[in-house]
């Protein structure tokens, strides 16, 4: 952390950063990544937009309405005074925000940042208790919630008394209030390295963690993922499903087209026929959604002109070559896959246009390294299975949690995921740490069996986990959803058996299948593989 003196009043956060000596090694080596000590995202992404010239330029795209950036910058203005005024917040406190992906939430974040308080967004499908425990973990006081949701996070203030001033917005509080305050606002002398979000990790086991991400954090990713990896320009307009209260979909649909001075399409309700017809009327140039979603996608593409569309990117979860390829077959597209994570904000490898390897993740980004590193934290050589190590301008601070040592390891921020690196440089995913199966000595990842019947055409959806066993210790254990043409028998278990055995090794193949109408997900439509080996 440099030396600048901190704009917050309210020092809860700041004072929770982690000590020094457990944080990463930080690398700013890119010259666009050398930013001035004062500065505030914010600001950046739409005050700046307005005055550079690109005020009446659609800046959201929406089911009813546009927002130009100079309607974008009134909003945020209006919020903002609304949040010192109405309010009472001050530098460094905490707003949670709440609601599908809409204007006024965006309007929302902004003016969080512009006030040089904290951000604290959470996905829409989250219920009163797991409200209250990012309420109690952060203190949360403040907030700014959707009105058709408000309901749940009123259960969580009752159930933790913390939460005391919640607003809300579609039932006319927040625009009410909004039209009694002034059109400018007078925006926080905020550092480089001031506190500006809060993001919570998906909490799929134990209590979810608190990455807390600076200023320079927010604009590192739009320098890196918007600028180098997916080049934005101002005439794209993304689209996507992943929330904003996920990194993934902040980028996605707030600081990489608002930072770029291009356009977002904002969908409250993502579904598979939504995103693709949202892709049709606004014009899409980019997608945004879950390897997962991808391939329920498949079915759809033929319905819609996506034609538009020049780069679709995957991430949340790894990308198996079979959805890889048949997305490619089914748009002319290759997927862009990424592998990013909530403590380091976003993306950190991949690799774009004819440098995609399907079957592999890519080459770390501009401004990051990556190695693999044994059990001591000693590097592999290529071709080696083990843990993936990143360092770059971004980095895991954890809020007041003891799970910071655990996650970085010599300046090095260990993911928890399994990786190899090829001769060439180039990534390729093995299996999260918690999903390598030990079967009779053999040790088996449970997404390269994934991949395998993902290749079948019988197989819509999997998830393989390794199972108590008391001859072999754990055997692999397959949950299965099938594709519509298809029904549950023990003939095509053993063909999917079959199948496995003649496409990788056969000592890898599922010695159960179980056959589901769906999968476990969490919020951000991730599998949760530990809700599956729990249930057996």
């Amino acid at each position: 952390m440099s030396g600048t003196y901190t704009s917050h009043v309210d020092g809860f956060a700041r004072e929770r950063l982690p000590p020094p000596q457990l944080w990463p090694e930080f690398r700013f080596d890119l010259p666009e990544l050398q930013y001035p000590e004062r500065i505030n995202c914010g600001v950046v992404l739409i005050d700046d937009a307005v005055a550079e010239g690109h005020g009446e330029r659609v800046a959201l795209y929406f089911e009813q309405e546009n927002w130009t950036y100079a309607q974008l910058l009134d909003r945020a203005n209006r919020i903002a005074n609304v949040l010192v005024n109405e309010m009472g917040i001050v530098p460094g406190n905490r707003v949670l925000l709440r609601g599908p992906n809409n204007p006024l939430l965006v309007a929302s974040w902004l003016a969080v940042m512009k006030a040089g308080a904290i951000a604290v967004t959470t996905m829409p499908l989250l219920r009163a208790h797991e409200l209250c425990v990012i309420a109690e973990r952060a203190q949360i006081d403040h907030a700014i919630c959707d009105a058709r949701l408000v309901d749940e996070l009123e259960q969580a203030a009752t159930l933790g008394g913390k939460l005391k001033h919640i607003l809300r917005y579609g039932d006319s509080e927040l625009e009410t209030l909004m039209s009694q305050q002034p059109a400018t606002f007078a925006n926080a002398d905020t550092a480089r390295d001031d506190i500006c979000l809060l993001a919570f990790t998906s909490g799929t086991t134990g209590i979810p963690k608190a990455t807390m991400h600076f200023h320079r954090d927010v604009l590192a990713m739009r320098e890196v993922v918007a600028g180098h990896l997916l080049a934005t320009a101002q005439d794209d307009i993304y689209v996507g499903s992943p929330p904003l209260g996920f990194t993934f979909g902040l980028g996605a649909l707030l600081v990489f087209p608002l930072g770029k001075r291009a356009a977002a399409v904002l969908v409250e309700q993502p579904t598979g026929g939504n995103l693709l017809a949202a892709v049709q009327r606004f014009h899409a140039t980019a997608l945004f959604t879950s390897p997962t979603a991808y391939r329920g996608l498949l079915p759809l593409t033929n319905q819609f002109d996506l034609t538009s569309l020049k780069r679709c990117i995957s991430a949340g979860e790894p990308l198996p070559k079979a959805t890889s390829d048949a997305w490619f077959n089914a748009t002319g597209i290759r997927l862009i896959d990424g592998i990013g994570a909530t403590e380091l904000i976003h993306i950190f490898i991949s690799a774009h246009d004819a440098e995609i390897r399907p079957g592999t993740t890519g080459k770390p980004l501009p401004g990051y390294q990556a190695c693999v590193l044994d059990a001591d934290g000693l590097p592999l050589p290529p071709g080696k299975i083990g843990r993936l190590a990143v360092k770059g301008p971004t980095g895991c601070r954890y809020l007041d949690d003891p799970r910071q040592a655990n996650y970085v390891h010599q300046g090095w921020n260990i993911t928890g995921d399994l990786y190899s690196c090829d001769e060439d440089g180039y990534f390729r995913f093995e299996a999260r740490a918690d999903d390598m199966i030990i079967s009779a000595g053999y040790n088996i990842a449970g997404p390269e069996v994934e991949a395998a019947l993902l290749e079948h055409p019988a197989v819509r959806e999997c998830a393989v986990v390794g199972v108590p066993d008391n001859d072999r210790g754990q055997i692999v254990k397959a949950f299965v959803v099938l594709s519509e043409r298809y029904s549950s028998s023990p003939t095509l278990v053993q063909t999917l058996q079959q199948f496995v055995k003649q496409t990788i090794a056969p000592y890898k193949y599922p010695r159960a299948i179980e056959f589901r109408a769906s999968l476990p997900k969490t919020a951000t439509g991730k599998l949760q593989r530990h809700a599956l080996r729990a249930r057996s």
